[in-house]
């Protein structure tokens, strides 16, 4: 399916009868309106399964809608397009539904209960919905698409679809990356940006489902389906040991962490800064094989915090009192790490403050009713940290990292 440019180059067949149809978005920064950093930008895999039957896999996003039938109208047809699935009714993934069923308005779109609610409350339209559930077949020939509901992976409407024959799991958003790659294959794309993006995506996305991503998982390899290739909706395929990704989600699902900790703080007039820092130094003396992360959480991405946060056995938060609460950076970010809920964690808190200092209390708080297990009751320094605060600072440091050796 040529398109243009680079993508003329590339390689859309995945076998003799799965083409990609998808969009590789380069320019892609922000995802769920800028709440997600997509720093390699992402991609929007759309999937044509030609057998005696046809059937059309997701679509792509709403600003690529033109594109993508353009370039599927190139590729087939549009009339022969038997079946629509739609694994997940997110906009990035069906946004192209209404302008293809302009085109080819009868054509039926199989999807869970839920996915039809999702649907028509995104798109008002009342389509041809076909429901399916757990082990609903659609037969197109000489191969089967089972289907697989997953919900809340990452919302209640998704499910797989599985290929038999060809034995090909379309995992929608499990399994993915926000990866802009014109390689498309696991195997051929650079690892350790593969894997910084994965599991920035899980941290980030289906960390507050981990209990059921594991029930899922452990369900799906109990159906005994050989898998040979996993297709998701974002990112590249695996095609090269494509369970090693299932392998690691089923790690990360099970109260993940890393010999790790991290240090977030946010600060005025460097206090707070030279607090953390003071701080590190005190784990790192008693702890040596621990490795410590220290981040503004103002000057950082916040996706990219939260991420090393997932990895972490702990962490520890930073942040001057000003007007009674605590810097804004930090207040989203608490928030934002209390909807996520992360297991297994351990925290403390600290700050600086010049004369009300609620700011330590504040974030243990905060911290508690994320989770996180709180191991101290903080520290806090008056106004810009002396020299005998900063020696206070790395007892405080070494009491955490003895604590993190055990």
């Amino acid at each position: 399916m040529p398109c243009g440019g680079m993508e003329d180059k590339m390689d859309f067949k995945i076998n003799s009868n799965v083409t990609w149809v998808g969009k590789i978005d380069w320019e892609l920064r922000t995802f769920h309106g800028e709440d997600l950093s997509t720093h390699r930008g992402s991609s929007y895999n759309s999937y044509l399964v030609q057998d005696e039957k046809v059937a059309l896999i997701d679509t792509v996003w709403e600003p690529f809608a033109d594109e993508f039938i353009n370039n599927l109208k190139k590729e087939i047809d549009l009339s022969k397009i038997d079946y629509i699935i739609a694994n997940h009714g997110e906009i990035d993934h069906s946004g192209a539904l209404p302008a293809l069923m302009k085109e080819i308005p009868d054509t039926p779109i199989y999807c869970t209960q839920n996915g039809i609610k999702s649907l028509k409350g995104q798109y008002h339209q009342d389509w041809n919905f076909v429901p399916v559930r757990t082990g609903d077949k659609l037969n197109l020939g000489k191969k089967e698409i089972i289907f697989i509901e997953a919900p809340m992976l990452h919302w209640p409407d998704t499910m797989f679809s599985y290929l038999t024959g060809d034995n090909i799991l379309f995992s929608n958003d499990a399994f993915g990356q926000h990866y802009a790659s014109e390689l498309m294959y696991n195997d051929l794309v650079n690892q350790a940006e593969l894997y910084q993006e994965a599991i920035k995506y899980y941290a980030n996305i289906l960390a507050p489902f981990s209990k059921l991503v594991g029930k899922k998982i452990n369900e799906v390899l109990s159906l005994n389906l050989p898998i040979d290739i996993i297709c998701p909706s974002h990112g590249v395929i695996w095609r090269k040991d494509p369970i090693q990704i299932v392998e690691k989600y089923q790690e990360w699902a099970d109260d993940y962490q890393e010999n790790q900790i991290t240090i977030i703080y946010d600060t005025m007039w460097n206090g707070t800064r030279r607090m953390a820092e003071a701080i590190a130094c005190g784990i790192k003396e008693v702890n040596e094989d621990i490795t410590i992360k220290l981040f503004n959480s103002a000057r950082s991405d916040t996706n990219d915090i939260i991420t090393e946060a997932f990895k972490s056995k702990a962490i520890l938060v930073g942040s001057p009192t000003v007007n009674r609460v605590v810097l804004h950076s930090i207040a989203g970010l608490l928030g934002a790490l209390r909807g996520l809920g992360f297991k297994n964690k351990k925290a403390a808190a600290f700050g600086t403050y010049g004369w009300s200092g609620e700011s330590v209390k504040i974030i243990t708080e905060e911290l508690e009713r994320a989770g996180f297990e709180i191991i101290d009751q903080g520290i806090k320094t008056l106004w810009n940290p002396d020299e005998d605060s900063k020696q206070k600072c790395e007892e405080f440091g070494k009491r955490i990292g003895e604590i993190l050796k055990a």
